[in-house]
């Protein structure tokens, strides 16, 4: 891991962060659109490359990322926000997530806020394991029924 670093996000990097963006369709529920779900993981990153976006890079290869942003909860306290947490494929189970991890947490701390919120599909066990591992606790349910 020590060949792996966090940083900022460098215009140099959309290509390979785009390519990235499809992971997120993982754990979408199986009766959502999948090609409406892959329109708007383009859009969530792209979004996030004009806000705050880091960046896990072994030389000059791209091999994860995660967009930070400050969110208000509705009881009226700021926490610090992950919007989208990918790893390349071929990296996985290396330490990258966690590292990306680190760097969003550390970005909330720099900015004097008191958590880290995410969400992640029900369906996505690995990621949510993932994060329980990584101390976090599950806080909302959304839950929905079909109507037809």
């Amino acid at each position: 891991m020590t060949d792996i670093c966090v940083r900022d996000y460098r215009e140099a990097d959309r290509p390979a962060v785009m390519a990235l963006a499809p992971r997120l369709t993982a754990g979408v529920a199986p009766w959502r659109d999948p090609a409406a779900v892959r329109l708007a993981v383009l859009g969530w990153v792209e979004a996030a490359i004009d806000h705050t976006l880091l960046v896990a890079v072994r030389g000059d290869l791209v091999v994860g990322l995660v967009s930070v942003a400050e969110r208000r909860h509705f009881a009226g306290e700021l926490d610090a926000y992950v919007g989208e947490l990918v790893v390349d494929a071929g990296h996985e189970g290396q330490g990258v997530g966690s590292l990306l991890m680190r760097a969003a947490e550390d970005w909330g701390r720099r900015r004097g806020l008191g958590r880290l919120v995410l969400e992640t599909g029900a369906a996505n066990r690995r990621a949510r394991a993932f994060y329980d591992r990584l101390g976090y606790v599950e806080e909302d349910v959304r839950l929905s029924k079909p109507l037809v």
